[in-house]
């Protein structure tokens, strides 16, 4: 099989085993996404969800977040980890897109990462959940089962997602890399992946490798 065609049975085969690919941190506009996104950086995002319902409560829109205290903030996500600079990066965020984008949170890659804290893996989600565009989340999950797969053999995330982006369909990428995450959490681990139970080991350069 070819590169493509791998890729388009990984596709097929996630589709089928999760077919609700969703995003696991709960928000309710763009801004909280982008803020639990940022505070689930080397943290679940079981814990997040946790964290987040009294900090949107306390802080409720764009306005408040820039004008806050980094150290009420940091109040509020101490069990995130990284709490001080995640703190920090939430206050200078909000002034960014307050001062730069009119209040509004930009719906482009290339804007969104000149923002505090926010690398190209937030963004593609951003971009990819928030205003459905194509979009390819390089995240752990996505390194680990890529390459397993045979997609590649890399680990930089900015040189995957180019590859990812010409060997998944635009319309499909989005959902593909949230399954990913999900598989990875109960398959494809990253210590002793269960490749016997994989629904992708027909055809996964590792799984055929064990053989």
């Amino acid at each position: 099989m070819t590169k493509k065609q791998v890729a388009l049975a990984a596709i097929d085969a996630l589709k089928k085993e999760y077919p609700d690919a969703v995003c696991s941190l709960v928000y309710d506009d763009p801004l909280q996404l982008l803020i639990a996104t940022r505070l689930a950086a080397q943290c679940t995002d079981a814990r997040v969800n946790i964290v987040t319902p009294a900090l949107f409560e306390r802080f409720k829109t764009v306005d408040d977040f820039a004008e806050a205290d980094a150290a009420e903030v940091e109040e509020y996500i101490k069990s995130c980890g990284l709490y001080r600079t995640k703190a920090k990066d939430i206050v200078a965020m909000a002034k960014a897109i307050k001062d730069n984008f009119g209040g509004v949170v930009p719906d482009t890659i290339e804007q969104l990462v000149t923002l505090p804290g926010i690398g190209r893996k937030t963004a593609n989600l951003l971009v990819g959940d928030i205003f459905h565009k194509s979009a390819v989340v390089v995240d752990t999950h996505c390194i680990r089962i890529t390459s397993r797969l045979g997609l590649h053999n890399i680990k930089d995330a900015v040189k995957i997602e180019t590859i990812l982006r010409g060997l998944l369909p635009p319309d499909e990428s989005n959902d593909f890399c949230h399954r990913l995450v999900l598989h990875g959490r109960a398959v494809c681990r990253a210590r002793n992946p269960m490749c016997e139970q994989c629904c992708m080991n027909g055809f996964c350069k590792t799984a055929k490798n064990k053989e």
